[in-house]
Order: structure tokens, then sequence, then C-alpha cells
């Protein structure tokens, strides 16, 4: 039934604007309320008003966009999103799409619980359209007519029964297509999400429980977006669903938790997903990070790196000896990175050892090993123990603490090659972060090859970029070389249905630097993260935002994309 207090408001609008009578506009809204139909519709079956006039009335009060339904291109309307149940349940037509946010036509803006369940189906932002009510009914059936069928609604979508998940903890598959009773739909919905997510190329899945909503976000090219919003009595079987998945304790919701879930998709594809849940004040958020092992075999190509950056890199790896360090912020691409080298080096004739917390690539032929302090095994006790096993090749996820560095520069230094990363922001922060942790600056000066910094950039989509003409004053301002100017294009992003809001993928953004004999130097004489960085200018290493404006000249990414990653 209508909101109230939303009708009347409706109804005196139509007053005010002298469709109906006071009257009969009382007569109508009980009549519309007792027959459990919308308003509008009953105007109009009763022809107490006409339909144009009210579709522009409510637009006007609701502050909706209004169009007729005699103009819209059929071909543009999305197929395969909304039930048929569920549009003439609600009567609505989907118009078009633009990224994650569908349009639908509606008649009658109080109905609410339409938008909701629409959003709740599709996992898609809902934005309603005013359409005459006389002309919705044909073409709602104009466009299931023509074959449109729907997997959208939670009792609708029709997932692989061969779709299984299996959890590390327990070692037992899962039927996640399964599910009986009051379940199912909840199991559906978040084989939905996860699918949903796959395929979107997302990074991570936030379900996110509140006082009087629950939201679901996929974090897609490094942007968070909101997918859907579940009804928020099921927040707690959501929850449960996904604990149960990862292996962990559904009964305990007073402490974080941390699991794992393999979902085999077919009998030669796989995906894992990194499971954490903490309490808040409103129930467990959980968040699910994507590990997809075939993006360390994409190439050394595919990561955005600049010839002479890729020389340096390809170089590196092919040391006997020396450190190779990746550094940047969470997210920005690192394990790739490592990875991708490590993928390069994999070969029968060479022992490689990895330290992570935890693993996030499964990858055949390297030692891969899960950290575990509680148990006594860190990154330096997993350190000690390579180097008593013969290795070639030894991966540290992260260099911690001084007992870390120590002994991967000692391995460096003793004829290991020894690859890491570090949270700083720049190659040089990367050097002084490390004599900061007390290694002495001639063991960082005789250890390091190579230091990689990185970003990732959002790609413009090819599909609807579009040039537009920057002022050569902001061009010269933004670091844009004065000398290529009028050289090059500027795109922006648009939008449109193939990519998320005129982005579709991310680049790497990089600051490759190899130690120099001068750099090695300024290290020994104890000099500041600034000498560093003006001395890799000198030698000719492109710093972030130099090779961020690159690709803004080569038309992979905007200008705005590099402002957002990088800073002067």
């Amino acid at each position: 039934m209508t909101d109230a207090p939303v009708l009347t408001g409706l109804v005196r609008q139509l007053v005010l604007a002298e469709i109906i009578d006071e009257a009969t506009a009382i007569k109508a809204s009980q009549q519309a309320q007792r027959n459990n139909i919308p308003l509008v519709t009953y105007l109009v079956q009763n022809k107490l008003a006409n339909s144009r006039q009210i579709a522009a009335q409510a637009a006007e009060q609701f502050g909706v966009p209004h169009m007729d339904l005699a103009s819209l291109d059929r071909e543009a309307q999305p197929k395969e999103l909304i039930s048929e149940k569920l549009a003439r349940k609600h009567r609505v037509i989907p118009l078009w799409r633009r990224g994650n946010k569908l349009f639908i036509g509606i008649s009658d803006p109080t109905q609410q619980q339409a938008i909701t369940d629409i959003q709740f189906s599709t996992g898609m932002n809902t934005e309603m359209i005013m359409v005459e009510d006389d002309r919705l009914d044909a073409a709602i059936d104009q466009y299931f007519d023509n074959g449109s069928k729907a997997m959208s609604g939670m009792g609708d979508i029709d997932l692989d029964e061969g779709l299984v998940f299996e959890t590390e903890a327990e070692g037992k598959d899962d039927n996640a297509a399964g599910g009986d009773g009051d379940d199912a739909p909840v199991v559906r919905f978040v084989n939905k999400m996860l699918l949903d997510a796959i395929k979107s190329g997302s990074s991570d899945l936030h379900f996110e429980p509140y006082e009087k909503t629950y939201r679901v976000r996929f974090r897609t090219d490094g942007i968070l977006q909101e997918i859907a919003r579940p009804p928020i009595q099921l927040a707690p079987r959501i929850s449960a669903r996904l604990k149960v998945m990862a292996g962990l304790d559904i009964s305990e919701r007073r402490k974080p938790q941390d699991g794992r879930i393999k979902m085999r998709i077919s009998k030669t594809k796989s995906i894992d997903f990194r499971v954490s849940t903490c309490p808040t004040l409103w129930g467990e958020k959980i968040v699910m990070r994507i590990l997809d092992s075939a993006s360390a075999q994409m190439g050394i190509d595919a990561l955005g790196y600049e010839e002479s950056q890729k020389e340096l890199y390809m170089a590196a790896l092919k040391q006997p000896q020396g450190m190779i360090l990746v550094t940047g912020p969470t997210g920005s691409g690192k394990t790739v990175s490592l990875y991708t080298g490590l993928n390069i080096l994999n070969t029968v004739d060479v022992n490689i050892s990895t330290a992570e917390d935890p693993v996030e690539i499964n990858l055949e032929g390297i030692n891969q090993v899960n950290v575990n302090p509680k148990q006594g095994m860190d990154f330096t006790a997993a350190l000690k123990s390579f180097l008593r096993q013969d290795p070639d090749i030894i991966m540290v996820g992260e260099i911690r603490d001084l007992d870390t560095a120590s002994i991967a520069v000692k391995a460096a230094q003793t004829g290991h090659m020894v690859m890491s990363t570090l949270h700083t922001n720049s190659a040089a922060e990367t050097l002084t972060r490390l004599r900061n942790m007390g290694v002495p600056s001639f063991n960082i000066a005789t250890s390091v090859n190579l230091i990689i910094a990185q970003r990732l950039a959002r790609k413009l989509c090819s599909h609807c970029k579009k040039e537009v003409q920057v002022p050569r004053e902001t061009l010269l301002e933004e670091g844009f070389p004065e000398d290529q100017i009028g050289k090059f294009k500027i795109y922006s992003p648009v939008g449109c249905d193939s990519c998320n809001g005129g982005y579709k993928g991310r680049v790497g953004i990089y600051e490759v630097v190899k130690n120099t004999p001068a750099l090695q130097r300024i290290i020994m004489e104890e000099g500041n993260s600034i000498d560093i960085s003006l001395q890799m200018r000198k030698d000719g290493f492109n710093d972030l935002r130099t090779s961020a404006l690159l690709k803004a000249m080569q038309g992979v990414t905007s200008l705005e994309e590099v402002n957002r990653v990088t800073k002067d």
C-alpha cells in the first residue's frame, strides 16, 4: 500500500495544479488505498485525470525526469536485468543503463518499494523516470514479448548448479548453488554478489550492516561503488552464510576472524577469496579480497611499464644477487608486480621460497609460507629457515622491522636474490626508511639493486573517451614538457554501457630506479630523501608524476586521474 504522507502530498499537488478537484482527490485516494492500487492508476483507469498531466505534475513535484514512452529507443533497453514477474508486480519498465546505474520507467513516484526491490534484485543503483500510466502496460508487454528473459530477482537467479566453494579450514566442498527453505534466497544472493564481483573485475567486496540499512559495495578499478541494499533483516543470515563458506565460527561475533574461500567456477578455473570479519556497532562487517592467480601470469607487458622501465626491471631480475624492492600504499599492485617477476624467474633450475602474510596468489613451483606469528612463524623465522634450504630466490611479503630487514640484506649480500615490499611513497623514501629502521648505510648501498615505487590509475574507456581542449598554461602548470605541448591529445571520461563512469581497468604508474654509483655515494654519506630524489632525476629516472603525465599524453588515462593518484 502506498505510504500515506507521500500520497497526500501527491494529491495536494494535483489539486493545486487544478488537475482534479479536492473532493474527487480525497475520494480517489481513499478508493486507491482500499483497492491496494497506485493512485495514478486509479485516476487514469476511472478517467478522473489525464495521464500526461499527472506524469508531468508528479515529475515536477518529486524532482524526477519525465519522458514520453513513444520516444523510447527499444534497442537501447537493457535485457535480462529485471524479471517479468518483478516488472509486472511494480508496473515498471527498464529504459536504459549507464554503467552501474539503471533507469526505470514508473507512473507513480510514491512506489518506493519498487525502487528498493529492483536495486536489491539487480545489484544496481536505480533511478526513476516518470512515464504516462496508460502507456506503461503496453510498453511492458512489448518489452517482454521481445524475448527478454531475466534472472535478476533473488528467487529468479539461475546460477550454475556445478558452482562449488571450498574452504581451506575444513577442506570440504560446499555446493553453494544449493540451499533449502528460508536460506535459499540468501545463498543465491551471496552467490550472485560473488559472481558479479568477478565479472566486473572488482578487487574487494564489502558487506556492511548499519542501524536501519545493509549495504554491499564493490571496489572496482580502485573506487568503491554501492551495488545492493538487501533488507536489514537479512544481515545476520548473510553474515552467517559468508562465515560458513569461509570455514569460520558462526557463533563468534565479538572477535575479528580471517578465512579463505576457493571458488571453482569450472574444471580449470578457480578464484580465491580472502575473508575478514570485524564486529561493528550494528553487526559484523565482512570484507572479501578477490585473489586471482591469473593476474600474476598476465606478463610484464600488461602492467604498464614504459619500455625503459621494463628493461631496468628485467635486467635486475637477471642479477644473481641483490634486492628488488617494490613500494607503494596498500592496493597499489605491489604483489602483482612481485609475482610477475617471480613468474619470469620460476624455472626448474632455481629454488624460490616466499614468506607472506597471507599468501595471496598460489603459483606452482614456488615454495610459499604463510606467516603466523602466534605459532612462532614470523618473517624473521621464515627467512632463517629459507637460508638453510639452499635458496636461489627469496621473496618476503613485507619488510616491517629491523630483524627482517637485516636478514634480507645479508641474504642479498651472500649470493641470493631477495624481493620484498615496503609501505613508502617514493623510491627515495624507501632508502631512507631502511636507514631509519637501523640498517647501516653501507649495507643498503651495496645490497639494493632496484626500487620500484608504484600506483594504479584507472584507464579511460576506449569506447567513449573524448578529447578535451586544455589551455597551454594549465598544461605547463600540471608539469607537461613544454617542448611536447601540441604534440599530444588529452582525453576525459564520458561513461557508456561498457565501462564504469568512463573508466575500465587500471594501469600501473611506476618510478623505477636503479641504484647507480652516484646514488650509492649519497646513501653512504647519509643524504636525505630530497638529495636522493634530486640525484635520481639527474640520472634520468622518471618520478611517479612524470610517469603519470606520460600515460595522459598517451591517451591511456585522464588528467583528473593523474591528479588523483599522484602529487607534484
